[in-house]
């Protein structure tokens, strides 16, 4: 999982890890996509999804932060189940590395 051009998760595993780590600093999360939603098949079982969002997030000291972006993602069907292969979610509004 890329956000805004940068690595978050390697693997699964990593994002497993990642995510059970933030329950000690995030209270609470919001997240709801956009009506915008466009699903572009590439091959049997693959497609490629891409959405905006809307995410709120309080912290355990009850700061508030909104983020509006962009969710793209490579997702497969695997064993009777959809499961994310890449994804890549950007808020434009975030500092950027490129000048």
């Amino acid at each position: 999982m890329v956000s805004d051009g940068k690595l978050v998760f390697a693997s699964g595993a990593a994002a497993r890890e990642g995510i059970q780590g933030l329950t000690h600093v995030i209270k609470s999360i919001e997240l709801r996509w956009g009506a915008d939603l466009r699903i572009q098949p590439l091959a049997p079982g693959l497609v490629m999804v891409a959405m905006s969002y809307h995410e709120t997030r309080v912290d355990s000291a009850g700061g508030k932060v909104d983020e509006d972006g962009y969710f793209t993602a490579v997702v497969d069907s695997r064993s009777g189940g959809w499961r994310f292969r890449n994804a890549h979610w950007s808020d434009p509004t975030a500092p950027s590395a490129v000048p």
